[in-house]
């Protein structure tokens, strides 16, 4: 039976490997959850009478041949009557206190249920990296005098003339290894059928095998000293000296600094030490990311409408959800800082997302110089450690500001009183791949509605999901959440509303910049070949002439889309996806590379067409390195920063360029959509889309809706300074629906319009869809495996099928990929498959991704 009143423990701070003593009975059992792949079930343990485990704890266990992490999820008075008691092995130790609380705990099951994801897989995204470790089986040599019964091997003149040739290769590569150690794994790799010879060596007692623990991410500790007694006249001159630093430094310094400063080795220090005047002991250190020292400042004044939304949000009591629709540059940040000082003060603390790390610098800079080292980034670009370390920070209950991208929706905040998604339209928080594919919007409804705070959807271009539900709301039907029907059987209590704020202006009254909008087949037929119109030209040059500031948008990175034979049309492509190779620009005098963006496979650029031998191959498409080439030569005065993917793979990379740009270091920032993503810089007075046609046809429903937010943003970056902005769009095709939207920065006629198309043809937010992409190494066997499951699918009747259908790239990396989409109403939930079922039909060469609500079919 179960114990009846056990409740998942408040959250505390965490240290890896704390015991704790219990005086209790002998024989309880918990059962858990591992993380190893493939097994979903829970398993049941016997609790050590040292140890008081509760649910929500991390756990060491052995699991077969290895010591594996595990979540315990509940404790057994009696253990199942199927398992005999003497074959339960017993928990190794606690990791990790628990720090589920039952609010979480919900939010992580939701999660699995909604996204058909086994629980331990959502566990692994909202846990930092290294708390859930696989230890490994290791082989060593043993001494001579360890070696028992068998040191007469040892002895003897030849010791390996006793063993088998498989034994020996296995002996010889232990000796090479200065340690004599090697893994397990290491040894069947370089040693065909390794276990047999190693099954020898251990019976003769030359060797020994051992499970190293996992490698868990541990606390980073680092020795301090501190100062304990006065400073005595029978000291020596240079212990004095060392004393008199500590003391000016108040008493206490980490050991290194000190022994630098003093220009002193560590032997002075014990000498110290051991005569009482100093205390050497080890203290963690957070590694957490540090921001530059910055300037305090307080709240700005508030234009009526901030007042009034800002009003609005105080005002709410528990859960609600908020839709802040503020046009570029109305202020929105400052609403969100004004939102939350008083959670602070009030001892509650507040979550922050934002849909990609390069908008963290600028973002978390605003923050911290209003609410100072309350503020903590939580992201994938930190180290393990400092996200080990952040991520504790979070558990001490004390009130903070975390600001970080989708997955910091799982971040362990207790108390809290606001949660906040800037650009919330921006397809970046939804996950695509690995599973769960859960979107960061409706993660963080389900955890505010959990936690019983507000939620404040922030952008200047909503989503369309978010735009239905308050237009929903408005006309007095129930409100619906991201996840539209499926939430609603989640969350079958629930009454998701959501209210509707507007900052319809910009601060201080700023007019929003005119855009222009450049017709390239007119350029082309008034003999302009180059890749900047006529307009954009004159504009660059008044740039340069008036020492202003721009921003030129690229769809692509790289210097050309594909390169192509002028002779016979041949077009250089990945040997391992059905893309073709981008050009890109090292160096002068460098080889030139051709790199695949799916991949990333690269060769150097061929002299002749591998087809017909012509040495005539041509560049075609622009990307980022083939635009800022141009410029230079164009404009060789003009100063240019890249801000795209290639230039931004360092860490701390955002903020450096960012930062020279703000500083005045450059004249243009040329970059790919980082650019369009919230960044507010003052003296950009000109923004230049060089081709909008390439983010307008592609063969996606969302299409028409990801070009308009993306031109809408980028062209919200000029003019919000007090010089005024302009706006230029060069395309193709002038006479396109979203053209003329962006045109005159018209959100509700662009929404009418695509929301009529999405009703008619019941696509999201009126229809729902689930996508199955199959994929494998395999053409033939994952065409086939798709025709099955389709077929399987289609005896429902609730659904529609639309497939299977090879994806819009068949293969990348060697993989060859199929798509089946279900499609459905939102209102009712149908009959869903069995998805164990449906995998259950995918041979071990295929791999199946269930993405729920997906934003992206290609």
């Amino acid at each position: 039976m179960y114990i009846n009143d056990v409740n998942l423990s408040p959250m505390m701070v965490a240290e890896p490997g704390e015991s704790y003593q219990l005086n209790a009975t002998v024989n309880r059992w918990v059962e858990v959850l591992v993380d190893c792949p493939g097994s979903t079930g829970l398993f049941t343990y016997r609790l050590p009478a040292q140890l008081e485990i509760k649910p929500g704890d991390i756990l060491s266990v052995p699991f077969g041949a290895q010591q594996l992490g595990a979540i315990a999820i509940r404790l057994l008075a009696q253990p199942n009557v199927d398992l005999p008691p003497e074959k339960i092995r017993e928990v190794e130790d606690i990791v990790s206190v628990g720090f589920f609380p039952s609010a979480y705990w919900e939010l992580l099951n939701r999660v699995a249920a909604y996204y058909y994801t086994p629980l331990i897989q959502v566990i692994r995204v909202a846990l930092p990296p290294g708390l859930l470790g696989r230890s490994q089986r290791r082989i060593r040599l043993v001494g001579g005098r360890e070696a028992g019964g068998s040191s007469y091997l040892l002895a003897s003149p030849n010791p390996l003339a006793f063993l088998t040739p498989t034994a020996r290769q296995v002996w010889e590569l232990l000796q090479t290894q200065p340690a004599g150690d090697y893994s397990f794994v290491y040894l069947q790799q370089k040693v065909k059928s390794a276990y047999r010879g190693i099954r020898e060596l251990l019976r003769f007692g030359l060797v020994e095998s051992y499970l190293e623990p996992p490698r868990l991410t541990r606390p980073k500790l680092q020795k301090a000293v501190t100062l304990t007694g006065t400073i005595d006249h029978e000291l020596t001159t240079r212990q004095r000296e060392i004393l008199e630093v500590l003391r000016r430094h108040n008493g206490e310094l980490w050991q290194n600094e000190l022994l630098q400063i003093c220009n002193a080795s560590s032997s002075i220090l014990k000498t110290l030490a051991q005569k009482g005047y100093i205390v050497i002991e080890e203290r963690e250190v957070l590694r957490t990311e540090q921001g530059p020292v910055l300037a305090g400042d307080g709240a700005k004044s508030l234009t009526v409408a901030q007042a009034s939304a800002l009003e609005t949000i105080q005002t709410l009591k528990g859960f609600a959800e908020v839709l802040l629709h503020g046009v570029t540059g109305s202020g929105k940040t400052e609403v969100y800082l004004q939102a939350i000082a008083p959670l602070l003060n009030q001892g509650k603390s507040a979550l922050v997302l934002v849909p990609e790390i390069g908008l963290t610098p600028q973002l978390t800079d605003r923050f911290r110089a209003r609410f100072g080292n309350k503020v903590s980034v939580y992201h994938s670009a930190l180290s393990d450690g400092e996200r080990y370390d952040t991520w504790r920070q979070m558990l001490t209950g004390e009130p903070q500001v975390i600001i970080g991208t989708r997955s910091a929706v799982f971040a362990p905040l207790p108390n809290l009183g606001l949660i906040i998604l800037d650009e919330e339209h921006d397809s970046s928080f939804k996950q695509d791949s690995p599973i769960p594919t859960y979107h960061a919007r409706t993660v963080a409804q389900w955890r505010a509605e959990l936690e019983n705070c507000p939620l404040v959807l922030g952008s200047a271009t909503p989503s369309l999901e978010s735009w239905v539900s308050v237009r929903r709301q408005e006309a007095g039907g129930r409100g619906q959440g991201a996840g539209g029907a499926g939430e609603e059987f989640l969350t079958p209590n629930s009454s998701l509303s959501t209210l509707y704020l507007s900052l319809p202006e910009r601060i201080n009254s700023r007019p929003l910049p005119p855009v222009e909008i450049v017709d390239m087949r007119q350029e082309l037929q008034q003999g302009n070949r180059s890749i900047f119109s006529r307009s954009l030209q004159e504009a660059l040059q008044e740039l340069q002439e008036r020492k202003q500031q721009g921003i030129l948008f690229i769809h692509r990175r790289g210097h050309s889309t594909f390169v192509s034979c002028r002779s016979c049309g041949y077009v250089l492509e990945c040997p391992h996806c059905d893309v073709s190779l981008a050009y890109h620009h090292t160096e002068e005098k460098a080889p030139e590379l051709l790199r695949c963006h799916y991949c990333n496979y690269a060769r150097s650029h061929p002299k002749f067409c591998p087809d017909c031998s012509s040495p005539y191959l041509k560049f075609f498409g622009s990307g980022t390195q083939r635009v800022t080439q141009e410029l230079a030569r164009q404009f060789p005065e003009l100063r240019l920063i890249r801000f795209d993917s290639d230039t931004t793979r360092n860490k701390g990379s955002h903020r450096t360029l960012l930062t020279q740009f703000a500083n005045g270091e450059a004249d243009l920032l040329v970059g790919t959509q980082m650019l369009t993503k919230g960044l507010d810089l003052p003296q950009v007075t000109l923004v230049g889309v060089v081709a909008a046609d390439g983010l307008l046809n592609l063969s996606d429903y969302r299409a028409s809706e990801r070009a308009f937010q993306t031109l809408t943003q980028v062209a919200g970056r000029a003019g919000r300074g007090d010089d005024p902005g302009r706006v230029i769009v060069q395309t193709y095709t002038t006479e396109h629906q979203v053209i003329a939207a962006v045109r005159s920065h018209d959100y509700h006629s662009f929404s009418q319009a695509e929301l009529e198309q999405r009703q008619a043809l019941n696509y999201p937010p009126y229809g729902r869809l689930i996508l199955l992409r199959l994929s494998s190494l395999d053409p033939i066997q994952v065409q086939n495996t798709a025709q099955i499951i389709a077929t399987t699918l289609s005896t429902e009747e609730e659904f529609e099928i639309l497939g299977p259908a090879p994806a819009s790239i068949l293969r990348v990396a060697n993989r060859y990929r199929w798509q089946i989409l279900i499609k459905f109403a939102p209102d009712a939930l149908p009959q869903l498959p069995d998805w164990e079922e449906v995998r259950s039909l995918c041979p071990s060469s295929v791999s199946l991704t269930i993405d729920v609500d997906p934003l992206s079919i290609m």
